[in-house]
């Protein structure tokens, strides 16, 4: 696979986090028809939760590796991390079920809002622990290898 060099690794992150919070903003999954409405529901769903498990998939698997590697002092941050990782995949699991289980909307709303909590204290968080540590980096990464499908 080939790399792209960029200088801002930092701001990448930004950009991909940006991507996650702009799915999730423009969800609009209210209103219309309630067959309708689950099936956007289940078609969301698994879009969204894909991107956002496959961003953190990626970190986990080759950015965290890396910066522990370069930087050892971050070990705590990369755990911090890892465990929110893990925190917000069991909420995507809820809200799948709850798709799965459920044709009332605002049950998946419920959950897509507990989601969007848990996931934007956890980018702001890593943007400002890893922000500049990554912009510092000089590095060729592959950008889909360390920040998943949607970057």
């Amino acid at each position: 696979m080939p790399t792209d060099r960029v200088t801002a690794w930092g701001g990448e992150l930004q950009r991909v986090h940006g991507k996650l919070r702009n799915a999730l903003a423009r969800a609009g999954l209210d209103g219309g028809d309630p067959a309708d409405a689950a099936t956007d529901l289940l078609l969301f769903c698994h879009g969204f939760c894909a991107a956002l498990s496959g961003h953190h998939r990626a970190e986990d698997g080759s950015l965290f590796p890396e910066l522990v590697r370069a930087r050892p002092d971050l070990a705590p941050v990369v755990a911090k991390l890892t465990q929110d990782h893990n925190m917000i995949e069991h909420l995507i699991g809820g809200l799948q079920k709850a798709v799965s289980d459920s044709t009332d909307p605002e049950v998946a709303h419920r959950h897509l809002d507990g989601i969007e909590a848990v996931m934007e204290t956890h980018f702001k968080y890593e943007e400002k622990q890893l922000g500049a540590v990554l912009d510092g980096m000089e590095a060729d990464f592959d950008r889909t290898e360390i920040f998943g499908p949607i970057s």
